[in-house]
């Protein structure tokens, strides 16, 4: 069963701040697709991504198809969650680029959680090898280096996920 309004869930958060947990919470409501970056990065791309600037230019690729394949499944009544990372400027802007083509809802889903609950449940992933990506202390750094916190001036409807309680914000 579809659903009546779709609506497109985007996340935003550092790694290992929850984004995937919750997107698979979301991914499992009727009449939504999860779309997992990380499932596509490590099937299409997993033997080429070795440093940040690999990843920046394999997602690209990746976005480049997705994007229109978005925009269909939310013109079709399908809500969609995107579990790429929004944590940029630009990866936004792809974002508002999909939710221009349809008339679909959105929220997006900011991650307030401290670098440390970040790290010990990064370590706590890498550990257990259930992740196609292992990300090393230094390569966490170097992706937290380039977030940049939504604003209000982007124009999303933004739900603020921490530790303590949820937050809804209209922006």
């Amino acid at each position: 069963m579809l659903s009546e309004s779709p609506t497109l869930h985007m996340l935003c958060g550092k790694i290992a701040s929850g984004k995937s947990t919750m997107a698979a919470q979301l991914g499992a409501t009727p009449g939504t697709v999860l779309i997992a970056e990380d499932s596509w990065l490590d099937a299409l791309f997993a033997d080429e991504l070795h440093s940040l600037k690999d990843y920046v230019r394999c997602s690209s690729k990746l976005q480049s198809v997705m994007g229109p394949h978005v925009v269909g499944l939310l013109n079709a009544g399908v809500s969609v969650v995107l579990d790429f990372p929004a944590n940029t400027i630009a990866q936004r802007a792809w974002m508002r680029e999909i939710i221009a083509g349809t008339e679909a809802a959105h929220q997006l889903h900011v991650f307030d959680v401290p670098d440390e609950v970040c790290l010990a449940r990064l370590r706590a992933r890498n550990a257990a090898g259930d992740h196609p990506f292992a990300v090393t202390e230094a390569q966490f750094l170097q992706f937290s280096s380039h977030f940049a916190p939504p604003t209000a001036e982007e124009g999303f409807d933004v739900v603020v996920h921490g530790e303590e309680h949820d937050q809804v914000q209209e922006a």
